[in-house]
């Protein structure tokens, strides 16, 4: 190893800056802390270890050289650069600072989620929160590629080659149950009831795009029912479901949504909600990779997140 590694450590160039900022060796070293010969002697061996004198001498009056000038700001770099990771890793263990990441399913209805956020953001005001809404394969992306901390998906979610492998890469919990609710113009149904979904079979539909999680959920259950590959007959499709339902009330397609949705909005909606008898509920859930927990301000955000559903 160079033997500039032993001879230019933070230290000595804490001494180098130090003197630069009073171009005085007494000052310096009074406020450095140590004895005037202590600091030249390591002003001296910088200069042995990189072959150059740092500073000039014109009369009393200190002055850098060239060279002096080009330590100084790759001083400075360097510096900054460790001061920067210490604070990441004394952040990276507090539990009330830093920065959260939280990637949302776009077809989620996170009411709860927000109110949550807002509570735990009163309460860890140096705690950053950043929230995004995905859809399911950017989600799984960024959720892979630790670009989020924490996903909220409904599982279980195909997307994933298998429920091992989910469960070997990361850990969960359930927020709440939910289902998928049908919004219908038939007039033959009653409202709250459980049907058969080949009753459902030759309507047509404004739906969420074909990638999305209640579609493909939709799409499984009536092609199985049906035996029909392309059974979901879709004029219109939104990823909003707000637009979803405008758009069915004022046509005479149907559409679905989650049971969650339909109960934060059912003073707004005039279609009949059913439930399908074939069609199992679903949970939304927080998904994390493995390791996350070790982090204690994402350990924090699960646990308050916890006590708030609790209470």
């Amino acid at each position: 190893m160079p033997k500039t590694d032993t001879i230019l450590s933070t230290k000595s160039l804490h001494y180098f800056l130090q003197l630069i900022d009073t171009m005085n060796y007494t000052q310096a070293a009074q406020i450095l802390g140590i004895t005037q010969p202590a600091l030249t002697q390591q002003i001296k061996k910088i200069e042995h270890a990189i072959g150059t004198p740092l500073f000039g001498q014109m009369g009393k009056k200190l002055y850098l050289t060239e060279a002096g000038k080009e330590l100084q700001t790759g001083a400075i770099k360097l510096l900054n650069t460790i001061n920067s990771v210490v604070s990441g890793i004394q952040e990276f263990t507090q539990a009330d600072k830093g920065q959260v990441s939280i990637g949302i399913l776009d077809s989620i209805n996170s009411e709860v989620l927000r109110q949550f956020l807002v509570a735990f953001n009163q309460k860890n005001p140096d705690v950053t929160l950043n929230v995004t809404y995905y859809d399911r394969k950017n989600l799984w992306y960024n959720l892979d590629n630790n670009l989020i901390d924490i996903a909220v998906m409904f599982l279980p979610d195909s997307t994933k080659k298998s429920q091992a492998e989910l469960q070997h890469q990361y850990e969960h919990c359930t927020i709440y149950e939910d289902q998928l609710t049908v919004l219908t113009h038939k007039d033959t149904v009653e409202a709250g009831q459980s049907y058969p979904i080949s009753r459902f079979a030759h309507r047509e539909w404004v739906a969420y795009p074909d990638d999305f999680y209640l579609t493909q959920l939709m799409k499984k259950k009536l092609g199985a029912k049906t035996n029909v590959k392309d059974c979901l007959t879709v004029p219109i499709s939104f990823s909003a479901t707000e637009q979803l339902v405008k758009t069915a009330q004022e046509t005479d397609y149907d559409t679905f949504v989650s049971d969650a949705y339909y109960q934060a909005h059912k003073d707004e909606i005039t279609l009949t909600p059913v439930h399908l008898k074939e069609v199992k509920p679903f949970a939304v859930s927080l998904v994390y990779r493995k390791g996350k927990k070790d982090v204690p301000r994402i350990n924090n955000i699960l646990t308050e997140f916890k006590n708030f559903l609790d209470k």
